[in-house]
């Protein structure tokens, strides 16, 4: 397996994410493969927090189920806590809620424990892949709802498309993907070149 990660605009685990073999229902790739192999998290956990400034982050979100990964990794980074924004109906406490439409079109509540935190709190927002950034606009309005502050997004990549202009423009936006790059334009397109050569072992842990 690679020891660098070569360019930032072409790293090597990029091409370690499976492509989807279940049909239309379900997302059109599968980033975990990342998450399984060592190097390859490390190096994502690198790369995403060398663009945060823990100066102006208080906590950091992570959005159900897969956010919850690169949040809690990127908390324990910078010295930060774990909130988790959940899908509705898991919490045993008092709530907030926010409804949402996510990739698949399917309108969803999500839920984050009230209180969770003081007004004016800086909080960062993470989720693995940010495709429509529906799901993403439930966890903004979750937050506002309690006068926290977006203190930005953090991703694998955010898609590019009209609703995340939006996002890039407001917000700053943190990403392994790099904007302008062929990876980008890949994502963008839901089809990556390295599924030609896809081998699940390529994630298997090191």
């Amino acid at each position: 397996m690679a020891l660098d990660k070569g360019p930032r605009e072409d790293r090597w685990y990029f091409g370690i994410m499976a492509p989807n073999t279940k049909g239309d229902k379900f997302a059109w790739l599968d980033p975990t493969s990342i998450y399984i192999n060592g190097k390859a998290y490390h190096d994502l956990l690198d790369d995403l927090c060398a663009d945060l400034d823990p100066d102006e982050i208080d906590v950091v979100a992570g959005l159900d189920a897969m956010g919850f990964v690169l949040a809690a990794g990127i908390a324990a980074r910078i010295g930060k806590g774990f909130l988790p924004i959940r899908k509705a109906g898991k919490l045993c406490v008092e709530t907030d809620s926010s409804s949402m439409t996510n990739y698949s079109g399917k309108t969803q509540d999500m839920e984050m424990r009230l209180p969770a935190f003081r007004p004016g709190t800086r909080v960062l927002l993470a989720d693995q892949w940010v495709e429509t950034g529906g799901t993403m606009h439930g966890a903004i309005q979750l937050v506002e709802q309690q006068q926290g502050i977006v203190a930005g997004m953090v991703a694998v990549v955010i898609e590019e498309n009209e609703a995340t202009a939006e996002y890039r423009k407001k917000y700053k936006c943190t990403t392994a993907i790099q904007p302008g790059t062929k990876w980008q334009e890949e994502a963008n397109n839901h089809f990556l070149e390295s599924f030609r050569s896809y081998d699940p072992s390529m994630a298997f842990p090191t």
